[in-house]
């Protein structure tokens, strides 16, 4: 009878020590309750995130509105992401497409670029887009091994305390015959989400158009092109600068 009643208290005890250890098991787990129903900030994970880029409409744990990104150049600061694609690849394209359906333009056929002038304007006036695309059309007809003239070369270096040049806009100082048989050119119109590029080539001499393409640049890469301070001459338009062609 003494050993079944050691045996009972034996028993009694070990069934006590296992309910502390599972009431210490439960308070330990209650302890990250406890700290989220407390409202209990982590410093270090509110200071990273702090840190850390956020976009404009992105609050931190302490109630701050983030900033966009800043990507600054010389000119000053062009607040956006980082462009996949530039004026050149939409002009690629667009070469691409003169070429598909062009006639009578060979290698043995000059051809001049001018820059692309704004649609609802008298066709005297263009923008920072307008100058870029021609030059980027000068670099793709190059590639496909047609002959451009780049008139705006003068016949002599002009050296400056601002530089050494050799393209003039004076007409004076440009020769009034030159070898060109057709002509790239066209127009540029505000449309919803971007600009409407119109491109033709257009004999000199037939007025006949030879070549023509069609495309939308999205505003997020016309917008891209930063002018140069001081460089842009002329009035304003819908926000936008324009200058003579």
């Amino acid at each position: 009878m003494r050993k079944v009643l050691e045996i009972s208290s034996l028993l009694a005890a070990c069934a006590l020590s296992g309910c502390m250890s599972t009431d210490e098991d439960m308070a330990g787990t209650s302890e990250p309750v406890m700290a989220t129903s407390m409202n209990v900030v982590d410093i270090t994970a509110a200071d990273r995130m702090s840190r850390a880029p956020m976009a404009a409409d992105e609050v931190d744990s302490f109630g701050a509105i983030g900033q966009p990104p800043l990507y600054s150049s010389i000119q000053g600061a062009y607040k956006g992401r980082p462009l996949t694609k530039h004026i050149g690849d939409y002009v690629k394209a667009l070469t691409q497409d003169l070429i598909a359906n062009m006639e009578y333009v060979s290698n043995k056929t000059p051809v001049g670029v001018t820059h692309f002038a704004l649609l609802d304007s008298d066709l005297q006036q263009t923008n920072l887009l307008g100058q870029q695309m021609a030059e980027s059309f000068v670099h793709e007809l190059h590639k496909f091994r047609i002959p451009v003239i780049d008139y705006k070369a003068t016949d002599f270096i002009r050296i400056t305390e601002e530089g050494d040049f050799v393209l003039t806009r004076d007409y004076l100082e440009l020769d009034a015959s030159l070898p060109m048989e057709y002509v790239l050119t066209g127009t540029m119109a505000k449309h919803q989400g971007g600009v409407m590029v119109n491109a033709r080539i257009i004999g000199i001499q037939s007025r006949a158009v030879v070549a023509s393409a069609q495309m939308l640049i999205p505003f997020y890469v016309a917008d891209a092109l930063i002018p140069s301070d001081g460089s842009e001459r002329g009035r304003m338009r819908d926000g936008v600068k324009l200058s003579r062609g």
